[in-house]
């Protein structure tokens, strides 16, 4: 078991329990899944662009990504329905816990001039996305293999029923959060 899902169950299940007054164990939030996300909009001019996300998405995640594509097409982007314009794995179990545990305690932490992630980017149902600027915060990207720095996303889902229970949550886990706005 991950050490990250053991602190989970040892620790934050009873902390939530009391602080929300649950009366049964399968109330207390949980983590669901994890989805990372790649949005590549230079892969309608460079297909090689989309290999890049591809192969940096499963060097961090240890899954093979799925591709994207646009759902609709829009004539000021030079978008068509159906070509493939990203790319998303969707962690769960084991991988999550890992990947959840590289997030916070090795990947946040190597950010430049990090002060916290925003404490209010939760969408009001409990999930929790989080915008990264760069790859190379994650130890097992190489900077000399990279081709261009991407942005991705990081969307926690959990199953808590509001905000505040999710944020407890997150925080519990170990969750950097900034200390203004918290």
């Amino acid at each position: 078991m991950n050490r990250m899902q053991d602190l989970y169950n040892k620790e934050i299940v009873p902390a939530l329990r009391k602080a929300f007054d649950f009366k049964n164990v399968m109330q207390v939030p949980r983590v669901e899944k994890v989805v990372v996300n790649i949005g590549v909009g230079e892969a309608l001019d460079n297909p090689k662009a989309l290999e890049a996300a591809v192969s940096d998405l499963t060097i961090i995640t240890g899954q093979k990504p799925v591709m994207s594509k646009a759902r609709k097409s829009i004539a000021n982007f030079k978008l068509r329905e159906g070509r493939l314009i990203g790319t998303k794995v969707t962690l769960r179990g084991e991988r999550m816990w890992a990947f959840l545990d590289r997030l916070m305690n090795t990947a946040l932490p190597r950010v430049r001039d990090f002060r916290g992630v925003s404490a209010n980017a939760f969408d009001g149902r409990g999930n929790y996305t989080l915008g990264l600027h760069d790859q190379l915060i994650f130890p097992e990207i190489e900077y000399d293999k990279i081709d261009k720095l991407r942005g991705m996303e990081v969307t926690i889902v959990t199953t808590a029923k509001n905000d505040d229970q999710a944020r407890m949550l997150l925080r519990l886990l170990g969750m950097p959060f900034n200390k203004k706005e918290a």
